[in-house]
């Protein structure tokens, strides 16, 4: 019966909406919808607008703004995404795209190869690290201006479609051409697992997508067969992503039966996350790293093995996102992401900051108040919310909720590492593009004088032809050291990341990590942690 009155209303409804399609415009708004609710009112402002407004509008972006304009009255973290923006984002979750299979970049317009992704696509038709590509189906991309996310829409397409790409090879007079078949390409999540100290494992974990649970799994086993009995686990800098990876993740740290986190909201009912005790590494010391850009699922991980009594986290107060998105989706592809509940760590706190809704300027600019009342250099200048305090589920230590997550071992923001010299040269992209520049150049020589990043670790020094051309470079944009101090000063810390640039083209993102971090503040504190 309830089928068959269904398709009696929208029968109806259809009947209506027909009948309507030859009613002036006047006589559609004064039409008796049935209610006074804000939705009908809503239609009836569309259909006013679309029709009797002095220009031509597009409905679509109508649509789309009214969406928006609703959203921004709600809290920071509702949002809408059109099918673009929403195909890019869950790209980057979901842990795949389909393409050809390369890491590129831009250099004076033209597209080079820093890597194929191995056994990729481009790699199995024999495209090489430094190849130029110059042509996509006979369409030029080099030389012309084209942008980079042009490039990358030409380059992508749907898995076992064909591709015919021109390449420039140095060496090599004539125009090589190949025939790539598409296929799906995995985004990695973790960007670096290795010892960092004899028994000392260390892994690295961007954000969290669907493939971020397996990918942890795998370091961690790779770790412990090179004999990790202790680990640390870096979360700076990630913004999140799905609750279920956040709580899939921190299940190979606890205990079965413990608690990961649990959510709960006006229309949702309490659900828990709890551990199974299947874990991988229940045992061992940790210890979990966050900053100030730490957040969302990263604070979930966070919050369970700090409330759990499993680890120490070592670093700066996160970020304080303790909302929990649902993901909506439009039939042409775009999406809401409504909030829909709060999370809450184990030991019963929420960590969402405080917001007032419909102020997106204020919540943004929390990372800089932060650095004027200058609690990201002193412990002392942190403000806890006092009337938000919880304990620990073992050890009973007090812990806070209402702004974030407070780590156990305080590290301050050394702000006067990089010299302004150092901070501008980087902020132009000069450092990277010369980089780029250098590797492209030699490349060859390179990978033939050093066959392992061991050896390149411990033998490679930064040529100074390579620091005169930076220097070079930032002298033609007005870009100077101030004096000679300056200079030497900035020296040492362009040396590291020139090196660790070089590192990454040259091998990967693990060997960039393995030479930024000797460099990383929170990251020695930790070492120091695990030692003690």
């Amino acid at each position: 019966m309830k089928y068959v009155i269904n398709t009696n209303k929208r029968a109806m409804m259809v009947t209506i909406l027909l009948f309507m399609l030859f009613m002036p415009v006047e006589a559609q708004l004064r039409f008796n919808w049935g209610n006074k609710s804000p939705l009908s009112k809503l239609q009836q402002a569309e259909i006013a607008i679309s029709n009797l407004y002095v220009d031509s509008v597009n409905e679509n972006k109508l649509v789309e703004d009214a969406i928006q304009g609703m959203l921004e009255k709600l809290d920071p973290h509702s949002s809408y995404t059109t099918a673009k923006e929403t195909e890019s984002m869950s790209e980057s979750l979901n842990g795949n795209f389909e393409g050809i299979g390369i890491q590129f970049n831009v250099i004076a317009d033209t597209l080079v190869v820093i890597q194929p992704v191995l056994n990729g696509p481009s790699e199995k038709v024999g495209i090489l690290a430094g190849d130029r590509i110059v042509s996509v189906e006979d369409t030029a991309i080099a030389g012309v201006k084209m942008s980079k996310e042009n490039m990358m829409k030409r380059l992508r397409g749907p898995k076992n479609t064909k591709v015919k790409l021109g390449v420039v090879r140095r060496g090599v007079k004539n125009v090589l051409y190949f025939t790539v078949t598409r296929d799906k390409i995995p985004l990695k999540t973790v960007d670096a697992v290795y010892m960092i100290r004899p028994q000392v494992g260390y892994i690295r974990l961007s954000s969290f997508g669907m493939t971020s649970p397996q990918e942890i799994a795998d370091g961690l086993r790779t770790l412990k067969q090179q004999g990790m009995k202790s680990l640390i686990l870096d979360l700076q800098q990630n913004g999140g992503g799905y609750l279920q990876s956040a709580a899939a993740i921190a299940n190979e740290f606890l205990h079965e039966g413990d608690l990961v986190v649990y959510t709960k909201g006006r229309q949702v009912p309490r659900q828990e996350y709890r551990a199974d005790g299947k874990g991988s590494f229940v045992t061992g010391k940790l210890v979990v790293l966050i900053d100030e850009f730490s957040a969302s699922a990263a604070e979930i991980v966070t919050g369970a093995i700090q409330d759990q009594d499993r680890g120490i986290v070592v670093g700066r107060r996160s970020f304080g996102k303790g909302l929990v998105q649902r993901p909506i989706p439009f039939d042409d592809g775009s999406m809401i992401r409504l909030t829909v509940a709060h999370y809450y760590t184990p030991s019963g706190r929420c960590i969402q900051k405080p917001y007032r809704k419909g102020d997106l300027k204020d919540y943004e600019m929390d990372f800089e108040n932060r650095y004027n009342h200058g609690e990201l250099s002193n412990k002392d200048s942190i403000h806890l919310d006092s009337s938000s305090v919880y304990r620990t589920l073992r050890k009973h230590r007090l812990v806070y909720g209402g702004g974030g997550i407070m780590p156990d071992e305080f590290v301050p923001l050394d702000t006067t590492r990089y010299t302004r010299l150092f901070r501008q040269l980087s902020i132009k992209g000069i450092i990277v593009n010369e980089d780029l520049k250098y590797i492209d150049n030699h490349r060859k020589d390179l990978k033939k004088q050093y066959t392992s990043f061991e050896d390149f670790n411990k033998k490679y020094e930064i040529p100074q032809s390579l620091i005169d051309t930076i220097l070079s470079e930032g002298n033609k944009q007005k870009i100077q050291a101030k004096d000679d101090a300056e200079l030497k000063k900035t020296l040492p810390s362009l040396k590291i990341q020139l090196k660790a640039l070089i590192a990454r083209d040259l091998f990967d993102m693990n060997e960039y990590f393995q030479i930024i971090n000797e460099t990383d503040d929170i990251i020695q504190r930790a070492l120091e942690v695990i030692k003690k």
